[in-house]
């Protein structure tokens, strides 16, 4: 409700795609990509994305306690037993991808976008080193002058609440926003509070240029309760990780993470003539992050500054169009990580202590050509490099470690036929390049691994698209091979501390099917339109050959992967103003480590939400109450993969309630 909403039912074919900069309605993008709305991502309570991230075939957000989340877009949790790594995110063209390859994702609130738009497949062509996909964060889409407010409360004492101011006109657009997070969580020892600021600006300077600032600023805490064996979880789910051995339990040492975050862009826009133009944005990041631990206390400082530079000529001609696309991307960090032994939750002796500086750059260049709406050909090309270099302060003689991975090429090409006005074919073939993070290079073992190598594959997909019933139902059915070498798994020691193998190579295979029907009510009907969505993912991704000393995981099923999952979505309005939004979603058993011993069962999520809306030209007042996990599901959402110990379970959120009531005034256009 923070930003100014329409009905989903008019603006399905508006959604414009600026990935790979095609800005192009959505229905005619090249290659794989959805697009989140405002409103078509409010299904639950305004917490998080993790149910509007799951609706999307190729896509599973887990959260393993309220405030930590993991994405993976067509691939596995394999490299994150926490974060988000090996994707790549923007957020209003400020790369939030740090230069050492992390996302602090947890940052955003629901205010913080009005489109998230989620790119499949290796995308480094034009957005550098990565094979895991791309996600953009865009802001101002529908901006227009106002305010609005909303406040959320329900189960585990959550209380949120959402605020947004935007000022100015279409010359000069300014939008303020903060959100306020906080819960008991649902398991002992998972409280979370999260506090987030953002300022955004878009100036038109002169009929060719328009600047555009944003500032983004998130404080957050939350406790991390820690992964429980079988027997644990039968027992008491809900449960926090107990005392083993030496280790404390999760309660003891006060395990949390302390979170502070700031991002700050400033993006030119200049057209040059009427066929070039560039784009160019400068930003600064800043991260400090706190986390007592069962094993150790960890502090780390990130800070960092990039650029990145596009430009842009295209030429249109009758129904032909041709687009080309050149620039470069740059990142540099100065971080540096100390790890103390923890002491009741705060540090104690000093155990390593490193300084981190690295550097990541790449130059793209990408061709499109657009023959009389029937045939689209696009095709790009980058080159990478990334550099990474360890000084351990807390040894002496004082080493430093280097390694540098450099000169991959990352090409892609995709093709879109419009076989006829209402049925297309789509097809992309592109390569992946993924060095190591930072966090994988230097694991919580506190040993550099310097040795690992970076990930690379060849990625081949196709899509088929129908629409019927006068473009009113949609059906779509995509299909992927990707042969991802030297994959990179994580492992966990004795203690519970992970660390990072290259597996020899991961065969992913998939299947993604969606559909989308829209009905509108006739005059005098009481319906006025429902919208439905059924997203359909299979996959079968296997290792290849992977023989790790004596284990030989070769053929096994790729852990963190379920093989099947499905989202059905409908939501329906009434004349009278009412609505009711219905969700459900389903993920087949997931295997928990790479020999296939472990395993989640199946779980089946069911939700609903009813509503009441009242809408003038300058106010509009909503009120609702909905139900998570109605069916009061026994699940783990989540899961710590090829755990020690076999600490795979984190539990999830049983029957849950919420209420909201929301106030937005519009200032009517003039």
């Amino acid at each position: 409700m923070a930003q100014q909403e329409a009905d989903s039912s008019k603006t399905l074919d508006e959604v414009v795609v600026k990935a790979f900069e095609q800005n192009r309605k959505l229905k005619e993008s090249t290659f794989s990509v959805k697009v989140i709305e405002t409103n078509n991502a409010d299904l639950t309570n305004k917490t998080s994305l993790v149910n509007g991230f799951n609706t999307i075939a190729g896509v599973r957000m887990e959260e393993r306690s309220p405030g930590s989340y993991r994405i993976n877009i067509r691939g596995s949790s394999l490299r994150s037993p926490f974060g988000v790594r090996n994707v790549k995110v923007y957020w209003n063209d400020i790369p939030v991808t740090d230069a050492g390859g992390n996302t602090y994702f947890n940052q955003f609130a629901f205010n913080n976008f009005s489109s998230i738009t989620i790119m499949k497949g290796p995308a480094g062509s034009l957005y550098g080193a990565g094979t895991g996909g791309l996600i953009l964060l865009n802001t101002l889409d529908r901006w227009q002058p106002g305010a609005s407010i909303e406040y959320v409360t329900g189960s585990y004492n959550l209380q949120n609440i959402l605020a947004a101011f935007r000022y100015g006109k279409n010359e000069n657009k300014n939008q303020l926003t903060y959100a306020h997070t906080q819960s008991d969580g649902y398991r002992n020892h998972s409280a979370v509070r999260r506090d987030n600021f953002t300022w955004e600006s878009k100036l038109k300077i002169s009929d060719r240029q328009e600047l555009d600032a944003a500032v983004l600023f998130t404080d957050m805490y939350y406790e991390t309760p820690g992964a429980l064996t079988l027997n644990e979880y039968n027992i008491n789910a809900k449960a926090a990780r107990p005392a083993v051995g030496t280790l404390p339990s999760a309660e003891k040492a006060k395990a949390a993470i302390y979170q502070k975050t700031v991002t700050a862009g400033l993006t030119s826009n200049y057209t040059i003539n009427s066929f070039f133009k560039n784009t160019t944005t400068l930003y600064g990041t800043f991260a400090q992050v706190k986390n007592p631990a069962i094993r150790n206390y960890e502090r780390r400082n990130e800070p960092g500054y990039g650029a990145r530079t596009v430009f842009t000529y295209e030429k249109k001609k009758d129904n032909n169009r041709f687009q080309l696309v050149a620039g470069s991307e740059f990142q540099q960090g100065f971080f540096n990580t100390q790890v103390s032994k923890n002491k009741n939750g705060l540090p104690d002796t000093l155990q390593t202590n490193d300084d981190i500086n690295n550097i990541t750059y790449n130059f793209f260049i990408q061709g499109e050509v657009s023959l009389s709406d029937k045939w689209i050909i696009n095709t790009g090309l980058s080159v990478n490099k990334t550099k990474v270099e360890f000084t351990r302060l807390s040894g002496y003689p004082v080493i430093k470690q280097t390694r540098t991975y450099q000169n991959e090429l990352a090409p892609k090409i995709s093709l879109r036929r419009n076989i006829q006005d209402d049925f297309y074919a789509k097809a992309t073939i592109s390569r992946g390049f993924s060095p190591p993070t930072i966090a994988e290079l230097l694991p919580s073992t506190g040993v550099i691994s310097t040795s690992l190598e970076a990930e690379y594959g060849w990625n081949y997909e196709a899509s088929l698209g129908y629409y019927l019933l006068q473009k009113k139902l949609l059906l779509e059915v995509t299909g992927f091979i990707f042969k991802l070498n030297n994959g990179l798994v994580q492992r966990r020691d004795a203690s519970g501390a992970d660390y990072f193998v290259n597996a020899g190579n991961i065969k992913q295979r998939g299947i993604e099917m969606y559909s989308s029907y829209l009905y509108t009510g006739k005059p005098g009907n009481i319906i006025d339109y429902i919208n439905t969505t059924v997203s359909f993912t299979l996959n079968h991704f296997r290792y290849g050959e992977f023989i790790k000393g004596t284990d030989n995981f070769s053929g096994k099923q790729v852990p963190s992967v379920p093989n099947s999952t499905l989202s059905v979505l409908a939501d329906i309005h009434f004349k009278k103003r009412f609505y009711i939004t219905a969700s459900y979603y389903t993920a087949s058993k997931i295997y928990l480590d790479d020999a296939n011993s472990a395993a989640a069962n199946p779980y089946h999520l069911a939700g609903a939400r009813i509503g009441w809306m009242q809408k003038t030209i300058k106010h509009k007042l909503s009120i609702y109450a909905g139900i998570d996990n109605l069916l009061n599901e026994k699940y783990s959402l989540g899961n710590d993969i090829n755990a020690a110990g076999n600490r795979f379970y984190n539990a999830a959120a049983s029957r849950n309630f919420y209420a909201g009531i929301s106030y937005q005034f519009i200032q009517p256009k003039k």
